[in-house]
């Protein structure tokens, strides 16, 4: 995500500082070799010992070093960086910035830098709506600098509301997008059918049988497909996530629902990819009023849902398709047997049994598997995984 890339990391008092080390670990273990420049307050509330050891390099405090009277230039690091990125940043450093206030190593850092600015703000909810900070930020939006908005919840002082520091891993993938190459549109005039979420199989009116997909690993590899200029078709189950900028989201409930919109919308695709969590059963038959509780147990007679993927692997010719798997056991050979039957180009083999792979998440590990290879991924974003499934998938055109 950021191999290869300067970045600095400014800290300043406050005390989302606790975040930064979680921020740091996430942009070196995207690849970034990052040097944190603090103001001597943030040494109060995060330690330079702890920013040192998870930066791998020495901590820049002061503009020389007392021990020797070596130089810390602020120049060269203006010029040494990609980025320069100050989180948290209180309101007391957006108001010398907006004015050109340079009191101190973060601050002349950020009047030699030539490489993109990104602040992430943190403060209390009055003091980020005072008409002041506002004004400051607006000033700064000028000056081409980029804001991380801050989010809404619970803050330090106990009230709640707008003022608390983005979280890192959504700060990591704001500087990601600011610092991307703009992407030749390799798969414009493409048509890509994604399937996500979780399917919805009614018992009565009020009881229903589904799973904990939360949809976002197939809202990830929609957006992927979307920014490199394919027309995407979104066929989406239950999810609380926001549609994808440039996709057509096409909302279903139940297995049925999916099944009929797969096929309706196959037709006029290049490829699909069926990240959705399908329901494999769906009761006999929905009692049209709610079913009251009795004194023994109940069971409920289920039918196999028709096989999504499978109806589509029959009818593909030499379109592209991609299947899923989550399995607890036997995962290889599950997979592979999975990917025969179906007829799937490749397929995406994720385990349970793996921290930090799996439903809900942020996260995934993952392994891509074709007829020919089987590549391993470690522990990365969702966002990070679509990636590498749409680049299989180009390989694959």
């Amino acid at each position: 995500m950021l191999k290869g890339k300067h970045i600095i990391l400014g800290i300043t008092g406050s005390i989302a500082a606790y975040k930064s080390a979680v921020l740091c670990r996430l942009l070196v273990g995207a690849g970034a070799e990052v040097k944190v420049v603090m103001t001597p307050l943030a040494k109060q509330f995060i330690t330079p010992l702890t920013m040192a050891t998870l930066s791998k390099n020495p901590i820049l405090v002061d503009f020389f070093n007392p021990e020797n009277g070596e130089w810390n230039s602020h120049v060269k690091l203006g010029l040494w960086a990609d980025c320069y990125l100050i989180a948290p940043a209180t309101a007391n450093t957006l108001a010398k910035m907006a004015t050109g206030v340079a009191d101190n190593l973060l601050l002349t850092t950020y009047l030699s830098a030539r490489c993109p600015v990104a602040v992430a703000p943190a403060m209390d909810l009055d003091m980020y709506a005072h008409r002041a900070t506002q004004r400051n930020l607006a000033r700064l939006r000028e000056d081409g600098v980029n804001i991380i908005a801050p989010a809404a919840g619970e803050l330090a002082s106990g009230l709640v509301g707008n003022g608390r520091m983005a979280e890192p891993q959504d700060i990591v993938e704001a500087i990601a997008a600011l610092l991307a190459e703009k992407k030749k549109p390799t798969l414009e005039g493409k048509h890509f059918l994604v399937t996500a979420g979780a399917t919805i199989e009614a018992i009565d009116p009020v009881r229903y049988i589904s799973n904990h997909s939360s949809g976002k690993m197939g809202y990830a590899v929609a957006e992927e497909l979307a920014s490199r200029g394919a027309r995407v078709t979104l066929i989406s189950g239950r999810t609380a996530l926001d549609t994808p900028k440039g996709v057509d989201r096409v909302d279903v409930l139940s297995a049925e629902d999916m099944y009929q919109a797969c096929v309706e919308h196959f037709d006029e695709a290049d490829g699909a990819v069926m990240c959705a969590a399908v329901a494999d059963y769906t009761p006999q038959s929905v009692a049209q009023e709610k079913i009251k509780k009795g004194e023994g147990d109940m069971a409920i007679a289920l039918k196999r849902t028709k096989d999504i993927a499978a109806e589509l692997g029959q009818h593909k010719g030499q379109r592209i398709l991609v299947g899923f798997a989550m399995e607890t056991k036997n995962e290889q050979a599950n997979a592979e047997d999975k990917l025969r039957r179906k007829n799937f180009d490749f397929i995406v083999l994720n385990s349970l049994r793996v921290e930090g792979a799996g439903f809900r998440g942020d996260t995934n590990v993952v392994s891509l598997i074709d007829a020919a290879e089987r590549k391993d991924l470690p522990l990365m974003s969702k966002r990070e995984v679509a990636k590498h499934i749409v680049d299989k998938i180009e390989e694959k055109l």
